[in-house]
């Protein structure tokens, strides 16, 4: 008695696989609802005021113009604030990195490592709920000699507590196998950090670097408040006066001239494509490690 060969099952590689088309679909729609407005903007400021007024600009420039690009570039105020929140990035940014980590860490201990560490956490958690307030936040940088300086934009948001509560929850991941070794070969609280937790940590702080990154880049109420002479704005307050605020006193009959040529869109959108050219630039080289799991495999069998 022979036997029919079974029929072959239908190779499941094959398989149309209907989750990967749509949630492409998905992934492709969300970034173009990014993307589009960017692209929109820089159409405007490219284009002229007459085209921009009318609406005629969509995601191409009409009539292509630079001339609300040489009026901003063309303003000494504008590449002095740009300094501004440069010198601002270069110290805000690796204090805020510095002290979140030094903090996480021994909250990301146990109980029986650091006693009280509850109410530590708490204590944090508290000052993300409730704050003393606009008037004494100002007073007290008043009190200690900060105003008009670079120092009052960096030293008040230096200790981010988001940031912690996120790096303590990343610390707490960390399998206790890569500490404990590194006790029993001698090392320090102080080597273990940043030996061993701040390496194997690298998406985390350089998600961190980024948001801190983007809050004094794009914070602009603070500079407002705290800087009493307009030369000292970092360049989003300057941006405030100039496109919200209208601000034009300042301005030379040259300025005025070229003022007529363009419009509030354009000088708008100039304005803000400039503004978050630096950040644009600066994503691509943090995006790595947002894909990068490294603890995984870290310790094996």
């Amino acid at each position: 008695m022979s036997l029919k060969p079974a029929k072959q099952a239908a190779n499941p590689g094959k398989r149309f696989d209907w989750f990967a088309a749509i949630n492409t679909v998905f992934l492709i729609s969300v970034g173009l609802l990014c993307i589009l407005p960017l692209i929109h903007i820089i159409a405007v400021s490219f284009s002229s005021s007459t085209a921009a007024a009318a609406g005629y600009v969509k995601l191409w420039p009409v009539d292509f113009t630079l001339a609300s690009y040489e009026f901003t570039a063309g303003r000494q105020g504008f590449w002095v604030s740009m300094g501004t929140s440069l010198q601002r990035l270069a110290l805000g940014t690796p204090l805020n990195l510095l002290l979140t980590i030094m903090v996480a860490y021994p909250l990301s201990k146990d109980t029986g490592q650091l006693r009280l560490r509850p109410v530590y956490a708490w204590i944090f958690f508290l000052t993300m709920l409730f704050n003393g307030g606009l008037i004494p936040w100002y007073v007290t940088i008043k009190e200690l000699g900060l105003l008009n300086s670079i120092w009052a934009l960096v030293l008040p948001g230096a200790v981010p507590v988001f940031s912690i509560v996120l790096l303590l929850n990343f610390f707490r991941a960390v399998p206790r196998e890569l500490e404990e070794s590194a006790v029993i070969d001698g090392a320090s609280q102080w080597t273990t950090l940043w030996r061993i937790y701040v390496p194997i940590s690298k998406p985390a702080i350089a998600t961190l670097a980024l948001f801190s990154m983007v809050e004094h880049w794009n914070s602009w109420f603070d500079g407002l408040i705290l800087m009493g002479d307009p030369s000292n704005y970092p360049l989003q307050s300057y941006i405030q006066t100039i496109v919200i605020q209208q601000n034009f006193m300042a301005v030379s009959r040259e300025e005025l001239l070229s003022l007529a040529q363009i419009s509030d869109r354009t000088l708008r959108s100039s304005q803000i494509f400039l503004a978050s050219l630096p950040i644009l630039l600066a994503y691509p080289f943090l995006q790595k490690y947002f894909v990068k799991g490294i603890v995984l495999g870290s310790v094996k069998g």
